[in-house]
């Protein structure tokens, strides 16, 4: 029997299904006239659908009836035990040899000096300049040249381009030169460059002596340099080591630079000495020196205004403040600490300079060394004025503000 003979067949069969299907979408084309247009075909279209309904249902219905696998569970085995295993009848035992001991483990590796924390945090702090100075040096022996003339002076391009200085970096190539024969690669170059730099950043440490009671430390800077926060800093630290601090907000005419050093000193736990805005700074130190004085205080910090190192009158009120606080102690401040900016270069030799011209600066805080490549500024300041780095900053909490150290300068540079 052929298809065509099969359907013929089979159509005796359905055509009273399709009869009643046709009657079915006639009522439903009345009932709803949006579907009058398919009237000829509602008849195929409700059985299609409900076999496509029944699948449906039984897709359904089989997601629902189908067993979860169970989530594995894995016992952890102590890290020392090992599973025991059954022991065997007596009869059967195998006679076995002991097992020799474990060999010991190595002893933990003690960390060198160099790789201690506040190691690691000084060379982050440094990134910027060991990428710029270090690769730099060793980008110039490639290709197995050697300390020639050409390779001096790109030698001194890169130190002038990390801001050593021009009188400094001309120093280093003039003493480079006359070791050249002896420096064949770049760690041997390395080595020269710190003994050098050492030479240069580095001063006697002064035999340890007992501070006048009070201490008093003029800090001074132009604007913007984080004179403020390192005064915060230093604060915080000397509290730490048990000495009673007063900070004095002699800086009345910039906004806001009391309220700041107020919430250093509440943070820190100094006592702090301010007047109303733009008085006379000369007065708010003769009131914080006679405070100290009063009140047994052990350190006095006093802030000054950011004096622009261009202006003249206001440098000499600097001259002023240090009248004012000699009234009370003769020979104080027995320190004045300038604050700059590291990420200013040049300038801020320029500005160490002509305050040290005017009032005499004891010692450098060098902040935001973390934020610039040009950290060779450090040589420059320590190198042209004679006067010792104290003070480096290299982030932003207060154990970033760390005391100079030359040999791990060096190091974390080169």
């Amino acid at each position: 029997m052929d298809f065509t003979t099969l359907l013929e067949n089979m159509s005796v069969y359905f055509a009273p299904v399709k009869t009643a299907l046709e009657g079915i979408g006639d009522k439903a084309a009345v009932a709803f006239p949006a579907l009058a247009p398919y009237q000829e075909s509602i008849w195929w279209m409700i059985p299609a659908t409900a076999v496509i309904l029944v699948l449906f249902l039984f897709v359904v219905s089989a997601a629902l009836k189908a067993p979860k696998a169970p989530a594995k569970v894995t016992a952890k085995i102590p890290a020392q035990e090992k599973p025991r295993m059954a022991e065997k009848p007596a009869a059967d035992a195998v006679a076995t040899k002991e097992a020799p001991p474990a060999a010991p483990r190595p002893a933990a590796i003690e960390p060198t000096p160099a790789e201690t924390g506040v190691f690691k945090s000084l060379k982050s702090g440094l990134s910027k300049t060991r990428d710029a100075l270090s690769n730099g040096v060793d980008a110039l022996f490639k290709g197995g040249r050697t300390l020639d003339d050409e390779l001096l002076e790109e030698l001194e391009e890169l130190l002038i381009t990390s801001d050593v200085g021009v009188r400094t970096t001309m120093e280093i190539i003039e003493s480079l030169s006359e070791k050249a024969a002896g420096i064949s690669n770049s760690a041997e170059l390395k080595a020269e460059l710190k003994t050098l730099l050492l030479e240069r950043i580095s001063f006697d440490t002064p035999p340890e002596t007992t501070l006048n009671k009070p201490h008093v430390i003029m800090v001074v800077g132009v604007n913007g340099v984080g004179k403020t926060t390192t005064i915060g800093k230093m604060a915080t630290q000397f509290v730490r080591e048990g000495k009673k601090v007063i900070i004095v907000a002699g800086d009345t005419f910039r906004a806001a630079a009391s309220e700041q050093l107020t919430i250093w000193a509440e943070r820190s736990g100094a006592e702090i000495v301010r007047h109303k805005d733009n008085s006379d700074p000369a007065a708010v130190a003769f009131d914080g020196v006679q405070a100290a004085v009063a009140r047994d205080v052990d350190i006095v910090i006093i802030d000054t205004a950011g004096r622009m190192h261009t202006k003249k009158n206001l440098m000499e009120e600097l001259k002023k403040i240090r009248r004012s606080v000699s009234k009370t102690i003769p020979d104080a401040p027995h320190e004045t600490l300038m604050v700059v900016d590291a990420t200013t270069g040049q300038n801020a030799l320029t500005q160490a300079q002509l305050f040290h011209e005017t009032v005499g600066i004891d010692a450098v805080a060098l902040t935001k060394l973390d934020g610039t490549a040009k950290g060779g500024i450090v040589i420059g300041i320590t190198s042209t004025l004679g006067v010792p780095l104290k003070y480096i900053g290299i982030g932003e909490q207060a154990d970033d503000l760390r005391p100079f150290n030359a040999e791990e300068f060096a190091d974390a540079l080169l």
